[in-house]
């Protein structure tokens, strides 16, 4: 956390070089002993997103080509675990980060590529009561502290769905899941590992049926799954 909240104030390479080995150290390696304690956890509930944690892990260093803010480093340490198959997409996975002011933990869908959106607005229109459902069992869970994520929904209804379709705000959005806010200090916890994995087993049908909407939508017509195999 020291490292993390003087990085926030010395966002530069001058400051974060020569404290390279502290962060391999202190964060780097603490994390990727984490992902591999959570990887085992997942492997009951999502088998399909576990890779190795170095690939889980996201890098420290910003991606600074097109962005106006031009600071190096991120300012928290964050894991994603995309679903197999889809790690190059933004199809539904897994996220949580680590800031001296928070920690995140969101499951979810996170702004998806043109023909995801379409497909997972045509799996809502059909499937909003059982997804609203789904929603409802999550955020009710105790203890758990889940909330919608925000949708970033459109003013109007998009292109092809009627204005008063039942599945309105869902339909509208351009994100879907949930996230809970947990205070920086849950992660100094021993059961940190644990109070991640049991959100993100919660959420996990969730995450399933979202990326099952984009994959049946990318199969070519007329083709069963036993024909794929």
């Amino acid at each position: 956390m020291k490292f993390l909240r003087g990085l926030a104030k010395n966002n530069d390479r001058e400051w974060f070089n020569p404290r390279k080995p502290i962060y391999e150290r202190e964060l780097k390696a603490p994390m990727l002993a984490l992902i591999d304690e959570i990887n085992h956890a997942m492997a009951e509930f999502a088998p399909d997103h576990i890779r190795d944690p170095k690939k889980i892990m996201m890098r420290i260093y910003r991606d600074t080509r097109f962005a106006i803010d031009k600071r190096p480093y991120k300012r928290q340490v964050s894991a994603w675990w995309a679903k197999r198959g889809m790690e190059k997409t933004s199809g539904g996975g897994f996220y949580f980060h680590v800031s001296p002011k928070e920690v995140l933990v969101s499951i979810g869908v996170y702004m998806p590529e043109r023909e995801q959106l379409r497909a997972i607005r045509e799996w809502m229109a059909e499937n909003h009561e059982a997804y609203r459902a789904m929603l409802a069992k999550i955020i009710k869970a105790r203890g758990m502290g889940m909330t919608h994520i925000d949708g970033y929904a459109l003013m109007r209804m998009p292109k092809g769905f009627a204005s008063d379709h039942p599945a309105d705000e869902l339909l509208r959005a351009r994100n879907w899941g949930v996230h809970a806010y947990l205070p920086a200090e849950a992660a100094l916890e021993p059961n940190f590992g644990r109070e991640i994995a049991r959100r993100f087993r919660l959420a996990a049908p969730l995450i399933e049926a979202l990326n099952g909407a984009i994959l049946e939508a990318e199969r070519p017509r007329g083709m069963s799954f036993g024909a794929m195999f």
